[in-house]
């Protein structure tokens, strides 16, 4: 089995299309998302459209969520709670029945899925460093877990009482350890790497892979600008921040 796991999509349709296009290349069985398939990007609909059309398995982001008003956003930056709002506008029925739908935490097979934490999921809590994931280790009933959040690919690796980052982009599964797999981000990228972020698990070969692809990105800024979103969200794109 094949699993492509993708999250923070955050409407980039350009850049969801190349990994999708990339995961059919790897010959990926079933799709995971691991949260907010909506904010800041200029395709929410699409987006919904596409990963509900893969019968991909999704929990809840906090844009996923924020956008059908079942999180306040006031914590947002200005700029994210501007996305927000105009996602709110442009969302239909069926797009926010489906993101009404996901849940915090959801478990496949061998698989945990999260956005942020499986510690308090509903604070949508970062886990950039190993300080942030001792809660989220001690909870898992099962050897792997797939996040986003951060929009940085990162993998932390708990062996008895040791807990380090692989600095690898391809893990090999060991029995007895666990793994909590940050897979990055499709739409967004914050690690100063612009292009498109997911990953690939290998059930058979127990390969876990954190793969790139370049993507349209002046095409998905004109359209950010074309939509009156803030100008911000079409140049980090360009430089992932």
């Amino acid at each position: 089995m094949k699993y492509g796991i993708i999250s923070d999509i955050h409407s980039n349709l350009e850049a969801l299309k190349e990994v999708l296009a990339a995961c059919q290349k790897e010959r990926v069985d079933k799709y995971l998302c691991v949260g907010d398939i909506v904010g800041y990007g200029p395709n929410p609909k699409e987006c919904i459209d596409i990963v509900q059309s893969l019968g991909a398995v999704c929990v809840a982001g906090n844009h996923d969520w924020a956008s059908i008003a079942k999180l306040d956003a006031s914590y947002f930056t200005p700029d994210g709670k501007e996305a927000i709002a105009w996602t709110r506008e442009h969302l239909t029925m069926e797009s926010f029945t489906f993101l009404n739908s996901f849940p915090l935490i959801e478990k496949v097979e061998d698989l945990i899925l999260v956005h942020g934490t499986l510690f308090e999921p509903e604070k949508f809590n970062y886990q950039n460093n190993i300080a942030e994931v001792p809660d989220s280790f001690n909870l898992m009933d099962k050897n792997l877990c797939f996040v986003g959040h951060t929009h940085s690919p990162k993998v932390f690796v708990q062996f008895k009482d040791k807990v380090y980052v692989s600095s690898e982009r391809v893990v090999e599964i060991e029995q007895g350890v666990k793994y909590i797999v940050n897979v990055g981000s499709v739409g967004q990228p914050r690690d100063g790497n612009p292009l498109a972020s997911f990953c690939i698990y290998d059930t058979d070969a127990e390969i876990i892979e954190i793969k790139r692809v370049r993507y349209d990105i002046e095409a998905v800024q004109k359209k950010i600008i074309d939509a009156g979103l803030p100008g911000m969200l079409a140049y980090r794109i360009s430089i992932g921040m």
